[in-house]
């Protein structure tokens, strides 16, 4: 069993479960698209790549159709919630930095197509593995992980083991420095759970992240990582007791970040071991220039 490990002077930052996304809206529920910057199919022209199903997008009738049975079906389970609610229940939705949206932000991606990778001959996207295809990979068998580091993003895969979570075996499928990533957009359209990954030549890729905040958080904003000893007394002092309360004995040194409302975030993870869900497990907690902690109720957009 081989797990990826960070080279002795990178720092590990974060792991997590990702896919190609997956349409969400009704003409294009359960297909994606591989294109060209004029939209052309061109999942037949990447190297090494199997054959994949063919989508047609649904048409505008039949998606109505589908859209007016969706409408009933949404009215009786409004109803059912008034009852509940009425009754006391607590029936309260999901709220959340990856909490979705109905609204989407670019139609022509999102309801009458949706590309998860637009890139022209020869650009970053076109390398990207087969594996992060779920019709090509289907993830009941097989599993691909994000890896990001201070200098690189990863992508490795492994086969997977209904049996045993804990099973990992990486293989490397994918990387490239940080330098050629201009930046990442959260897609909050429907589940909320999607990533837009743009890369330095303007070819870019759509990802589904089982927790999006969690892959996106150290790729978001220009990675400004602390070291301890340029902390105040105070600050050290919270780092020191969170470690003691909460770090495993398998674990690194806690990694420190500022974000750019000034807040800092403490962050460890123990490198040894991997959930073939969930990625790494993470401890983490929020504290401000004085070192005090940051309840929940104070954090700021940029905290999410």
């Amino acid at each position: 069993m081989a797990i990826w490990q960070p080279e002795p002077d990178e720092t590990l930052l974060t792991r997590a479960l990702v896919t190609f996304a997956t349409g969400a809206a009704t003409p294009v529920r359960g297909m994606r698209w591989f294109r060209d910057t004029e939209r052309n199919d061109i999942q037949g022209d990447l190297p090494g790549w199997p054959e994949g199903p063919t989508y047609t997008a649904r048409s505008t009738g039949g998606s109505l159709v589908r859209n007016i049975g969706k409408g009933g079906a949404m009215a009786v389970g409004v109803a059912i919630m008034a009852v509940l609610s009425s009754a006391g229940g607590n029936v309260s939705g999901t709220s959340g930095p990856d909490s979705g949206s109905d609204k989407p932000d670019d139609p022509a991606d999102e309801v009458h197509d949706f590309p998860v990778m637009w890139a022209a001959p020869g650009t970053i996207a076109r390398n990207l593995p087969w594996q992060l295809d779920p019709a090509r990979s289907p993830e009941k068998h097989y599993r691909t992980h994000a890896i990001v580091t201070d200098r690189r993003l990863v992508v490795v895969g492994f086969p997977y083991s209904k049996k045993n979570d804990e099973l990992i075996d990486d293989e490397v499928l994918w990387e490239i420095p940080r330098s050629q990533i201009s930046r990442v957009e959260p897609k909050p359209f429907k589940e909320g759970n999607d990533v837009k990954v743009v890369f330095s030549d303007g070819s870019w890729c759509r990802l589904r992240a089982l927790t999006r905040e969690k892959f996106t958080r150290y790729l978001l904003h220009p990675l400004d990582l602390i070291p301890l000893e340029a902390l105040t007394p105070a600050q050290r002092n919270t780092v020191a007791n969170f470690v003691a309360e909460s770090a495993a004995p398998d674990t690194g040194n806690p990694v420190v970040s500022r974000h750019p409302c000034g807040h800092y975030r403490i962050a460890f993870l123990a490198g040894s071991q991997v959930d073939s869900f969930f990625g790494l497990s993470e401890h983490d907690m929020l504290m401000d220039a004085e070192g005090a902690k940051v309840p929940i109720t104070d954090y700021h957009p940029d905290d999410f």
